[in-house]
């Protein structure tokens, strides 16, 4: 494998792993379906026991940031994604991904292109999405298309604002198109845009699991930043299901013998939401912005965290289902 370049469009991808079997088969496919691996490099949070760490082969540990941590030492998503995020060196690009993920190949090339692409209408733009799912049969990856071109965020079906805190639940709806479309949502599991967002919108490292996607759009929607859907997203998720469970932070046995369990994370981090959405606490670097407002995003969304209301443009209707 060739050596990290310093050249232009160099790509950093963030992975926070708990446990997870499917990080060896993640982080060779980044590298392996590359058109120009030389260029990539990975900021791996791994928590896992010490004698199951991935091993991976020599010629890529010069692409490779690892923080190892015992699954013990653990505090949720959102701080070990803060953690990889903080591996970031200079690259002028920036993936965050999670630990089960398959690329196509030449994503790195499509992907810059389609940052390029949305860097003309405003040059703090991310991409994003929940990506089509993939599965894995007789050891190979098999994808299970949703939708062929775009996948919009909207907010799920029957979602409300809690009497406490204002995390929602959103889901992704196939939508046509070739051009990059205007979205009102991040998801924490693939996300893409330039590296300065590692300056401008570090990941809270309080907040814990649900609420991190709305807290994240929302301060960078208010600082400037737009943010994109883009048609193929050359990036696939295997998510949760029977055939394909993993250990999770929150799982009893572990959770149990931990000084800080994750029901209390949890609570801090939905009262962190509400002060920042709700309470218009200042939260500093992990705050809102002042460059649109609340109440902006509620026009273009149909999200209303002031009024504590969604307006039928929050969801599927916002495009004609």
């Amino acid at each position: 494998m060739p050596q990290p370049v310093d050249g232009p469009d160099r790509i950093f991808i963030s992975i926070a792993a708990y446990c997870d079997p499917m990080l060896a088969f993640t982080i060779t496919s980044a590298l392996t379906q590359a058109s120009r691996p030389e260029r990539v490099s990975i900021g791996l949070v791994e928590q896992q026991w010490p004698e199951a760490c991935v091993r991976l082969p020599e010629a890529w540990q010069a692409q490779l940031r690892r923080v190892q941590l015992h699954p013990l030492e653990a505090r949720g998503p959102c701080w070990a994604r803060a953690l990889a995020m903080s591996l970031h060196q200079g690259e002028d690009w920036f993936l965050q991904v999670d630990s089960h993920m398959w690329f196509e190949p030449g994503w790195d090339e499509r992907l810059v292109c389609w940052g390029r692409r949305c860097a003309v209408q405003n040059p703090r733009s991310l991409i994003s999405t929940y990506p089509n799912p993939f599965t894995m049969r007789g050891g190979e990856p098999v994808a299970q298309v949703v939708g062929a071109e775009l996948l919009a965020f909207v907010v799920r079906n029957g979602q409300q604002f809690g009497a406490d805190h204002p995390v929602l639940m959103f889901e992704a709806v196939p939508v046509a198109g070739q051009n990059p479309l205007p979205a009102m949502h991040v998801g924490a599991g693939c996300f893409f845009g330039p590296g300065r967002l590692v300056n401008e919108l570090p990941y809270d490292p309080f907040l814990y699991f649900h609420g991190e996607e709305q807290a994240f759009a929302l301060r960078a929607w208010t600082r400037g930043w737009d943010l994109f859907h883009i048609p193929g997203m050359p990036i696939y998720h295997q998510y949760v299901s029977e055939d394909t469970a993993r250990p999770m932070h929150w799982a009893p046995e572990l959770d149990a013998q931990r000084l800080v369990r994750s029901a209390a994370l949890s609570e801090a981090a939905n009262r962190r939401m509400a002060a920042l959405l709700w309470d218009g606490a200042d939260l500093g670097i992990y705050g809102l912005g002042t460059a649109r407002s609340l109440a902006d995003y509620a026009t273009f969304s149909g999200i209303d965290y002031g009024a504590r209301a969604l307006a039928p443009h929050a969801f599927k209707s916002r495009y004609g289902y």
